[in-house]
């Protein structure tokens, strides 16, 4: 090899290693998007599962040998091919996998889910118009290209069918139970096959079609131990529905060993949930949701796995190629390209390290900013995409579909399920519009490169290190609030404590506002019996003082951190600030105190106990609606615990009215009375009203909660 042509090569691995590093950073992501999104699992803890499944997945399942044109976009005559038309591929390949990485990395930076797969299709079609004016014949295989276009709607839309049906079950068969809990402890297994049967498929066919090769053509008559399902490029007659038949679309092996697993999973499932108390709050959840947690971290674990094994291609597919023509004496392009180990680690390595770096910022789109994700939505969504990408990778469809554009869609039919309010569309529209661009701005990229190199190698070698400054730049420039690889894998190997949920905080501000106004209690009691309340009366204040502070680092969380909610950000803030009310009011009370004497009529001052003891009952039960609402986030939005939240705010307004009764007749009693001593009763009765006011927020803090019952 010259050293020029070792010099192009070289730069031809950093081009293919920048290619894989924005596969892991955009593609990967989408994998475990949904996990982030719902709390599953934290950002760090996504990052390394995705980056050691993605890696296993890439470097033990991948194929040995690809295709040099991926995805049949080229049709090559290789019988026909030169040393000068291969050269001009493999310079292709390399403009592609250059336009197709740059177009990645505006994408991601700005949190864009896109398919690496239709980017480095577009780079394709762009060197192939180029080679097609060069070589003055026909490259491009257009029904591959309107099988792509296609898949921008038909993969997505059907992501979402699936995904919401799967949601709708989930919601109809458990959610809306009278006790969701007792029936997710034996429904969960049942719904538990269907899903690991789906996967147990995917597997054999996508992730791990490396271990069961597929005879070549025209052998899968002598070869009766096929594996997978048949192909009609094989050179065979057409594929059978009939499991029995060496033409079938599925194998009866296949349908055996997936229905072995999903039993096998079935069962084990059923086991782990007789030895655990699903209502014990762990993780961050509870009930229902806690059940689905784990499910969705596994089918987010086999997405990773089955991305890596599938999609490594799309950087190292390519390089391939290039490594064939450029390493080679004959420089002769083939039809099968042998992938060494070093490129297969080199590819691997490269989708690990991106979605340590930069990964995170697709998950957060997908996760956090299309529709709110729970783990019972979350696994819906992960398991409709599993399933729409195993459908149409079926020979029977071979339509070349993007993991990317069917979890968005399967995402997206989740949060439809919840209403189309649910949905952040103008989101959708942005990526959506990113997915149309892939295409033609790779195309127009790679074309670019392509023409301005001429096919020589000095201009390469001085144009690739020119494009790797620009996007250096760019990257320098939005470098800040990076998450690096050592922060990504400092929590591996150790249990982290989950940050508390909107509603678990909210829940820790309505003990808080419970104690300031035990503290009222205590002071009014005593003030009452004619004792000194003065240090009750600091109590309370300081107990107030307390609960503002966990109102103040709720609001710097939410600020910093994107929380899953039940409601809107506005609707969330109003209820904590008519939560916060109820110990301002009970401060003002023990303030009230502090002014004078109380009127000195024994029966006025009984009443006014009274009135403290019931005002204390109706937020020690507004605490408790609290609690259920808190219950209600963390355990799924169950029917049961909806029309638990819909009692207890029921039992709020009553104690209130019972609240209004009680100072209605102290109220008569102090005015019918105090002619004597106007100025006390009068600060009695403000007293009194100082009180009802704490009972009416407690009733309008409760009443805050209908909208999240009524979405």
């Amino acid at each position: 090899m010259e050293p020029i042509t070792m010099i192009v090569v070289a730069l031809a691995l950093i081009v293919c290693a920048y290619m894989a590093w924005n596969i892991g950073a955009n593609d990967v992501a989408n994998a475990m998007g949904t996990s982030v999104g719902s709390r599953a699992l934290t950002l760090k803890q996504a990052v390394v599962i995705a980056a050691i499944f993605e890696f296993c997945g890439a470097f033990f399942a991948g194929d040995a040998v690809t295709d040099t044109v991926r995805k049949g976009i080229l049709e090559v005559d290789f019988t026909q091919v030169t040393p000068d038309i291969s050269q001009d591929i493999a310079f292709g390949f390399i403009a592609a996998m250059m336009a197709a990485a740059t177009w990645l990395t505006i994408a991601t930076r700005f949190g864009l889910p896109v398919s690496t797969t239709h980017s480095i299709i577009g780079g394709i079609i762009g060197v192939g118009l180029v080679l097609e004016v060069d070589h003055n014949t026909s490259y491009i295989n257009w029904e591959v290209v309107r099988k792509v276009v296609m898949s921008w709607i038909a993969s997505p839309l059907m992501g979402g069918i699936v995904a919401f049906f799967s949601y709708w079950i989930i919601k109809k068969t458990i959610l809306d139970a009278d006790n969701p809990e007792g029936r997710s402890l034996w429904l969960a297994p049942i719904l538990a096959f269907p899903t690991f049967f789906v996967l147990g498929l995917a597997l054999q066919f996508k992730a791990l079609k490396g271990f069961f090769s597929k005879a070549q053509a025209n052998e899968w008559i002598e070869d009766k131990g096929d594996w997978l399902p048949f192909k009609p490029e094989d050179g065979g007659p057409d594929g059978s529905w009939n499991p029995f038949l060496e033409t079938a679309w599925f194998p009866v092996n296949s349908l055996l060993l997936a229905a072995l697993i999903g039993a096998i999973a079935s069962f084990g499932l059923y086991l782990v949930l007789r030895r655990i108390d699903i209502n014990e709050e762990s993780r961050g959840f509870k009930g229902v949701e806690r059940i689905f947690v784990w499910l969705q971290i596994i089918t987010a674990a086999y997405v990773a796995f089955a991305h890596g094994a599938n999609d490594r291609s799309n950087a190292i597919g390519p390089m391939a190629a290039v490594w064939q023509v450029l390493s080679n004496d004959t420089g002769m392009l083939m039809e099968k390209a042998p992938i060494p180990l070093w490129l297969v680690l080199l590819g691997s390595a490269g989708i690990a390290i991106g979605v340590m770096t930069w990964g995170w910022r697709v998950m957060e789109t997908i996760g956090k900013k299309i529709t709110e994700i729970t783990p019972t939505r979350g696994f819906a969504a992960e398991f409709g995409a599993a399933t729409t990408i195993m459908i149409f990778s079926m020979p029977f469809l071979a339509v070349p579909v993007s993991t990317t554009h069917t979890l968005v869609g399967a995402v997206v039919g989740v949060g439809l399920a919840g209403g189309a309010k649910a949905v952040d569309f103008r989101v959708f529209g942005k990526i959506a519009a990113s997915w149309v661009a892939s295409v033609p701005v790779a195309a127009f990229g790679a074309a670019t490169i392509y023409v301005i190199s001429g096919g020589d190698n000095l201009k390469m070698i001085i144009l690739l290190p020119i494009a790797f400054i620009a996007v250096a730049t760019v990257m320098w420039q939005t470098r800040d609030g990076e998450i690096y690889v050592e922060e990504a894998l400092s929590d591996a190997g150790k249990s982290e404590q989950k940050a508390a949920t909107p509603f678990e905080l909210f829940h820790e501000h309505a003990e808080a506002v419970e104690v300031t106004v035990g503290h009222m209690l205590t002071a009014v009691n005593k003030a009452a019996d004619g004792k000194d309340a003065s240090k009750e009366i600091k109590a309370t204040i300081d107990a107030e003082l307390d609960a503002d502070n966990i109102k103040a680092e709720l609001r710097r969380r939410m600020s910093e951190q994107d929380f899953r909610l039940m409601v809107s950000m506005d609707d969330f803030l109003h209820m904590l600030t008519r939560q916060d009310r109820i110990a301002d009011y009970a401060q003002n009370v023990a303030e009230q105190i502090s002014f004078r004497e109380l009127y000195q009529d024994k029966t006025a001052r009984k009443m006014l106990k009274e009135m403290a003891e019931v005002v204390t009952e109706t937020v020690s039960m507004y605490k408790k609606t609290a609690e259920a609402m808190r219950d209600l986030s963390i355990g799924g939005e169950t029917k049961a615990a909806k029309a638990k939240v819909a009692e207890l705010i029921k039992q709020v307004n009553l104690k209130e009215h019972e609240a209004d009764e009680v100072e209605a007749k102290a109220a008569a009693h102090v005015f019918s009375t105090g002619d004597d001593d106007a100025l006390a009763a009068m600060h009695m009765y403000r007293v009194l009203q100082r009180m009802d006011d704490v009972a009416n927020a407690c009733e309008k803090a409760a009443n805050a909660f209908l909208p999240s019952l009524s979405k």
